[in-house]
């Protein structure tokens, strides 16, 4: 019996075909009450006052909280820059006011509606090369006193955060050039667009709090509310439910202050969920940014030096942007090799809704541009796009920008052969108003630390104690079980994953970067080392052998060379209780970070790519000369995975993570207004594309094992969306004859481009 490879069921599948499983918006407690919360209309102001006289008044409210009513202290993930509610300075659409908690949402609502707020609007900063002019307004002029999280970085008026490197040797490089190609790019917020908007349950008893949520990272819940509200993190237990998608919209807190708040003041279990508009104008949805590049190449096709310089919109809040702002470093190095890099990447402040972590963090948007203008640099030598990428590739040795060695960078040369056999470049579109298009990535698995406890069950079955949660990557669902399953020699349907709860669960750092499978899999396999020892010594007296002679096998402990004699898990688990003894183990793991060079950028926040992964994808595609639509004619992807744990949860997450790719190339857009508020403002305007919009993705599998991998595995899950907008606008440029440089690749900027080419 083998669990490793197969293509098993996922665990969760029953109930959530079925519709039985609870998801966040389906908790409901007894004598539970609706919260909603009264947010800013304008994008900039001050509050000049608040009467919530009315909404008190109302049937069915049961209480009315302000700034007045809530804890004054600033928090936040990296700089302390947010406060529960805007007291005085409005610094965004949609932040919070008030808040209300009544006998029904509807009667929430209506007070809400009911609240008086007199705001004297201000012209609100959203231009990001505006906001760092001399005389901008500063979105938070009491930026100085914001305490960071941590050591302290590079910041200051209206820049968040800032990273920069200068290694010497870029001026040589381009005074040595014979073609100096420069490019800006233009990318614009994504929103996650996950089915179940968030949501909260927050009980207030005993003097803790309980939350009910669905989230992708529980722990940080737990401890960024209890800042949040001046407690101890002992405090507050959260309690994890499925979660109907999140992309990274759910790593970090949103409704459950309030909720929290409210459930206090009243003594009542309070419910919030947002509206889907409400959702969207506030979700901390992927950035959006200016990629502004210069390269100086050789005649013979060598990028002799270059010099990056990136503005990330952080919103009116730091969140992640202190963080990401390093990607554009870390990726700028690969996978093509450069000379003397020059990097500076700002996060900046405007009056807009915060940014945050979305499936391949900032990646979309570097690859894009550094992938634009590689072939911008082909062209303009006259030399094929896939030839100059080869004769540039990194390979085994080679290190990123900040010193880190990529011992295995070879499988690029694979990947890129991978692709070349299944879609051979020299048959590629060749029809009018065809193109093609290649990029690739390296990216990472993300390392920060996972925790279980194994506990064999009376029945043989295998109870895996953990919080880390199934976002519906299937990570949990397939990879941990199956991993699990293997360590135990049982199938994958006697595994039984516990939902997350802070009280209960060993601790995990969230469902993201592609972690879990990997770190709590490697968690899964040191317990499962302790608890094998605990049931061969049961066995071994049972048995009346020796330890090291024994082995597990479908299910049960046999002795070496004599198959016949047996015992199941079921009786070993059996006997174990009868003398009081327990099966379970714990483990925990953290992947070690690689080396790098720590004095090669100021403001490195994010400073390595931990067990990095390798990347090709190919598009091609086809333009409307009418109309400017794209067609999405093909999409091939070379993914190296370590290895396959589930080949179905890989191919998935490929067809899953492309599929966003082409939104965020082709069709999604939050496009921001002078008054600083969302044009888009539902899912029919914002135009997520549709199921015919997406061709079979042809996915190739290439499988590497890694040492420090439970099995080999390596993360899956962020990297299939990172190329995709590279791949597309090389192939939408090919196709109308014409630089495409800002995504989303409208129908307009398609016909603009044909008639710049004239095609």
């Amino acid at each position: 019996m083998t669990a490793l490879g197969a293509a098993a069921p996922r665990r969760d599948a029953d109930p959530k075909v079925r519709g039985t499983a609870t998801y966040g918006v389906d908790v409901s407690l007894p004598g539970m009450i609706h919260g909603a919360i009264l947010r800013s209309p304008v994008a900039r102001g001050r509050i000049r006052r608040i009467d919530t006289s009315k909404a008190e008044a109302m049937p069915g409210v049961w209480a009315v909280i302000t700034a007045s009513d809530a804890p004054s202290h600033r928090t936040g993930l990296k700089i302390r820059d947010e406060r529960v509610f805007a007291a005085d300075l409005i610094a965004y659409e949609g932040e919070p006011i008030a808040a209300v908690a009544a006998q029904s949402r509807e009667f929430a609502r209506r007070a809400v509606a009911a609240i008086e707020v007199d705001i004297e609007e201000e012209q609100p900063v959203v231009d990001m090369d505006l906001a760092l002019t001399d005389d901008a307004p500063l979105v938070h002029p009491e930026w100085e006193s914001y305490e960071p999280v941590g050591d302290d970085f590079p910041r200051g008026g209206n820049v968040c955060a800032e990273m920069s490197s200068d290694p010497g040797g870029v001026e040589e490089a381009f005074a040595a050039a014979d073609h100096v190609i420069e490019d800006e790019y233009r990318s614009q917020r994504q929103y996650q667009a996950y089915l179940e908007p968030k949501g909260v349950v927050a009980v207030y008893a005993g003097g803790r709090y309980t939350v009910h949520i669905a989230h992708q990272y529980p722990f940080r819940v737990r401890d960024r509310l209890a800042e949040a509200l001046g407690i101890s993190s002992s405090d507050v237990r959260v309690v994890g439910h499925h979660i109907g998608g999140g992309f990274g919209a759910k790593l970090d807190v949103s409704l459950e202050p309030y909720a929290a708040l409210l459930a206090r003041a009243t003594g009542r279990p309070v419910k919030i969920v947002n509206e889907r508009s409400e959702d969207l104008i506030t979700c901390q949805c992927r950035e959006d940014a200016v990629f502004r590049v210069r390269s100086a190449v050789s005649s013979d096709g060598r990028i002799l030096g270059r010099e990056i310089d990136v503005l990330i919109n952080a919103g009116a809040a730091g969140t992640d942007g202190p963080y990401l702002a390093s990607i554009a470093f870390i990726l700028a190095g690969a996978p093509y090799r450069v000379g003397p890099t020059r990097v500076r990447c700002r996060s900046v402040y405007t009056n807009t809704a915060p940014t945050g972590a979305y499936r391949g963090v900032s990646g979309t948007h570097v690859i894009f541009a550094l992938e634009r203008h590689t072939d911008h640099i082909a062209r303009t030598l006259d030399i094929d796009r896939r030839e100059f990428r080869l004769k540039n590739l990194i390979t085994d040795g080679d290190a990123l920008l900040n010193g880190q060695e990529l011992p295995d960078a070879g499988i690029f040369a694979k990947a890129f052969d991978a692709v070349e056999e299944r879609a051979p470049w020299a048959e590629r579109a060749r029809e009018p108003y065809t193109g093609v298009g290649i990029a690739a990535t390296v990216w990472l698995t993300n390392s920060q630390p996972g925790s279980v406890i194994l506990k064999l069950n009376e029945d043989g079955g295998l109870g895996v104690i953990t919080g880390a949660t199934e976002n519906g990557s299937g990570a949990v669902a397939m990879g941990v079980t199956q991993i699990a399953a293997e360590e135990l020699r049982i199938s994958p349907d006697q595994v039984v994953v516990s939902m997350p709860d802070t009280d209960t669960s060993p601790y995990d750092a969230g469902s993201q970067g592609s972690r879990t499978t990997h770190v709590v899999g490697r968690a899964v396999g040191k317990a499962a080392t302790e608890l094998r020892q605990k049931i061969y010594e049961i066995a071994a007296t049972m048995l009346e052998a020796a330890v090291e002679d024994l082995e597990l096998v479908d299910g049960g402990v046999t002795v070496k060379g004599s198959p016949g004699t047996k015992l199941t898990l079921a009786e070993i688990a059996a006997q174990a209780t009868a003398r009081g003894e327990s099966l379970a183990a714990t483990g925990t793991h953290a992947t070690p970070q690689p080396k790098f060079d720590p004095t090669c950028a100021s403001g490195l926040l994010f400073p390595t790519f931990p067990t990095p992964t390798y990347h090709v994808h190919l598009a091609e595609v086809r333009v409307d000369p009418v109309t400017g639509n794209v067609e999405v004619l093909r999409y091939v992807v070379a993914q190296e995975v370590g290895t396959v744990v589930n080949p179905l949860g890989v191919e998935g997450q490929v067809q899953g993570g492309v599929a966003q790719g082409l939104g965020y190339a082709l069709w999604e857009n939050l496009t921001i207004g002078e008054d600083g508020r969302y044009r888009q403002r539902n899912l029919e305007s914002y135009r997520l594309p549709l199921a015919t919009d997406v061709p079979r993705v042809e996915t190739i599998i290439l499988e590497h094992p890694d040492e420090g991998g439970p099995f080999g595995a390596k993360g899956v899950a962020e990297p299939p969306i990172v190329p995709v907008a590279a791949a597309i606008a090389n192939a939408v440029s090919d196709a109308v004859g014409a630089p495409i440089d800002a995504i989303p690749i409208t129908p307009q900027a398609v016909l603009e481009a044909l008639g710049r080419s004239g095609r």
